[in-house]
């Protein structure tokens, strides 16, 4: 559905400076179901146990660093 309202909006957006083919009301009721179908993904990932990410780029830097960290789990006392 979501592929479908984007297609339709890409489709009918005019160059800058020209009138939009849908009426305002229509635009209105676009973005309203666009809402919807964002609330009802979310939802559906909360109920999966899903958690929210962010699009990224792949060249992107990302704001965070994983770093490994060891708490001596498993080793034996006579390793120490």
């Amino acid at each position: 559905m979501r592929k479908v309202l984007s297609a339709i909006i890409r489709d009918t957006t005019p160059p800058p400076g020209m009138r939009h083919p849908l009426t305002d009301e229509t635009i209105q009721d676009v973005r309203v179901c666009l809402g919807m179908i964002t609330a009802r993904e979310r939802e559906l990932g909360d109920e999966a146990g899903e958690t929210a990410q962010r699009p990224y780029y792949t060249d992107a830097q990302p704001t965070s660093t994983v770093v490994p960290f060891d708490l001596g789990k498993g080793k034996d006392k006579d390793e120490e």
